[in-house]
Formats: structure tokens, sequence, C-alpha cells
């Protein structure tokens, strides 16, 4: 292996951070080496609003990982989330023959091909193909359909696609900061990656990653992925509320939001009496926790109400008994989860992310689900690549020792 593929990096610029993820790869393990990160102050909602602001905090966070590392950061795979990123679901299908005949692969990506060939602006791309269904002579639930036997194959997609220029932006910006981009990913499919059970998965899911700007979702079962979905929604919101509401500055607004912060006043367990201060050179005031809380509930409903419209619309909300995962700075949120899982009657859990050694317990925290998730995303394609390259060399081994 070259120098350079032992390391993977994943590269999540948010709305109110930018995080570079700096791992080891050997022996397809992933190991965790070093952790950057920077305030966001040029994008928002998903969206660059400023380049330059962008490219400095894309460079501040890659500085402080490869300081601490030792090693340099060329390359990363990049997230993308946003009101700009669309899921769809499209079937295609082709004939096998007159003659009922073996499914082969390049059936299922002809199949594949067929469906994800629906009409789209020319200002779109495509960003993730994910199959989750195959029928044969229209007999449904089927994985893989590999050594069957039938005249027909179908295959359900789940189609993501984002704005051209938004993502082009985004590896302008990794570009302009020094940093090859190898791939792009959408966020809450690498915040699954890293947070969610194989059970999970399985039985039903949805994954909300709680972000500064919004709120993206993805919903998996069977162990694939069945609907994406964007929420305009997220933590800024509720600190903007509480700056308005309180006539106190945005930095204090979020300093007390995460301090003293709840969802919910039925799970304020202290109301204590708190100093904030005030706008311009006006004096300290003092105000109590459920001051904070009577600002913040109303958003939170709101938001649990918006997701379960989005659910509903993709004729979701009956088919997820596994619950949710709460991922993203937001779901910290004091209360959040509880008032969650009494919304929905389901079962609430944050994401605690996992599956790369040594990963300390600061960086194993719901904040951090994405970043982590990119990098396994990027170790999961190299492994995929690896195996494909054997295969093929078997089969040359195998042809050379038949001749």
């Amino acid at each position: 292996m070259a120098k350079k593929d032992k390391y993977l990096v994943g590269l999540d610029i948010g709305s109110t951070k930018t995080c570079v993820l700096l791992t080891e790869y050997e022996n397809e393990r992933v190991r965790f080496l070093a952790l950057g990160a920077a305030e966001s102050k040029g994008l928002r909602k998903g969206l660059i609003v400023n380049l330059d602001s962008t490219v400095s905090s894309i460079r501040r966070a890659a500085e402080e990982a490869e300081s601490v590392a030792n090693v340099p950061v060329e390359s990363a795979v990049i997230g993308v989330a946003g009101s700009h990123v669309r899921g769809v679901n499209s079937r295609g299908g082709i004939a096998l023959g007159n003659r009922a005949r073996d499914v082969e692969r390049e059936d299922m990506r002809r199949a594949v091909d067929t469906a994800r060939n629906i009409a789209m602006p020319d200002d779109r791309e495509v960003v993730h193909v994910l199959p989750y269904e195959f029928l044969v002579d229209a007999q449904d639930g089927i994985r893989d359909p590999i050594g069957m036997i039938g005249q027909r194959l179908e295959a359900n997609i789940h189609l993501v696609t984002a704005s051209m220029a938004a993502t082009q932006n985004l590896v302008t910006a990794a570009n302009k900061a020094g940093i090859l981009i190898n791939d792009t990913v959408l966020e809450p499919l690498a915040s699954a990656e890293a947070c969610l059970t194989q059970d999970e998965k399985d039985l039903g899911c949805c994954l909300l990653d709680i972000g500064g700007g919004s709120t993206d979702l993805v919903v998996l079962g069977g162990g694939a992925v069945r609907h994406s979905g964007t929420v305009a929604i997220g933590g800024d919101h509720f600190t903007n509320d509480l700056a308005v509401g309180l006539r106190t500055p945005i930095p204090e607004a979020e300093r007390i939001k995460h301090r003293h912060g709840c969802a919910a006043s039925e799970f304020l367990h202290d109301d204590g009496a708190i100093e904030i201060a005030s706008v311009g050179d006006r004096p300290p005031r003092t105000i109590f926790a459920r001051n904070l809380t009577e600002i913040i509930e109303p958003r939170a409903q709101e938001l649990l109400v918006l997701v379960g419209e989005e659910l509903r619309r993709a004729g979701l909300e009956r088919q997820i008994p596994a619950g949710f995962v709460l991922a993203g700075g937001g779901s910290q949120l004091n209360g959040f989860a509880d008032l969650a899982e009494q919304a929905f009657q389901l079962p609430v859990r944050l994401a605690q992310p996992r599956g790369i050694l040594d990963l300390p317990d600061t960086v194993a925290i719901p904040e951090y689900a994405t970043v982590v998730g990119l990098v396994l995303h990027a170790a999961k394609t190299r492994r995929t690549a690896a195996q494909r390259g054997n295969g093929f060399v078997s089969r040359l081994k195998a042809m050379i020792a038949g001749a």
C-alpha cells in the first residue's frame, strides 16, 4: 500500500463547525489519529455563502489535525447535506428473455441503471444510487436476486441528488485549502454508517442529524435506505430564538443553551438563577432556567412536528419500529430525546459513533457522528475495491493455470 493510501480523512463542513478526522487504514481496520475542529462562518443551511471564510475554516481544522498526528491531510471524503439535497424512490426493470433463466450480476446492474434513468434538471447531480429491493417475476422483497430464475427483473432504488453548484462549491473550498476530494457522501447516511446497529437497519429506523442550519434524516428498513429528507430547522434556530427572546448576544445565547437549555418544562429538573449578558453596554441580568425552556420548547415541538410530517409524506411513519437515533450537535439539547420519545411513542436514543479503533470518548459523541461515518464510508469503499481487484486477479490466475 502506498504511503498516502495508509490514511483516510473525513471532512465535515457544517454551519456551526468544520471537522477533519484523520485516521490510519491498515489490514482493513481504521485507527484514530487526530481530530481537528474550527468554527464555521462561511456556510448556511448546507450552502456556501462566503468561500474565503469556508476555506479558512477548513484550513484551520486540517492544520489542527496535522499538528497532532504529524501527518499531512492531502485528500478526504466530504459530506453533503442541506435543503439542496433531495431523495426520490424509483423503479425500473428489464426482460431476462423469452425463457426463464438465472439472474446474473450484469442483470442487476442493468435493472438499477433503468431505475435511475429518470428526468432530472441539468443543475443537479446524482450523489448516491441505493437499491433497496429487487423483484423477480413480480416476487418482491428480494435483496440479492443472483441465481434466482425468472423472465423479468425489477429494481426499486433510492436516488439521492444534490445541487451541482452547491456540491462543486464545497469541493472548490476544500481544493483551495489544499485538500483533494475523493468522494462526496450524504451526511445522514454517513452518520447512519457510524451509529446504527444492524438490527436497527433491518427492523426499520430513522436517523435524525440535527445540525446548525437544518435537520437531515434518513430512514432505513430491511437493511437498506428507504428515504432521505431535510427539515429546515436546526440548532441555530434555537440559539436565535434565545437571542431575540432574551435580548442577549448570539454567542451568549449559544452558551446558555448548551449549559442550561431544556427542550420541555416537564423535563426541567433545576430552575436555578442564571446571569446573562445584555446587548451593548447594558449590565447583565438574571433569569431562570424556566425562561429558557419557555422559548426553546415551541421550537423543539415544531421540529418534531415537521419530522413527523416528512415521515407521513413518505408513508414510513409506521415502518420504523426501532425508533429514532439522534445525531448532530443539536441532538444533545437536554430533554430533547425524551420529548421525541413522548411525541412519537417510539424508542429514541442518542448516537454513539463507533467502528474506529482508539476512538476517544470525546469524539464518540453525537456531534462527531458524521465525520466518523465519512471515514467509515471511505474504508468500506476501499475494501470493496480491493475485493473486486482480488476477484479479478483470482480469475486471471485461474485462466492462466487453465491454459
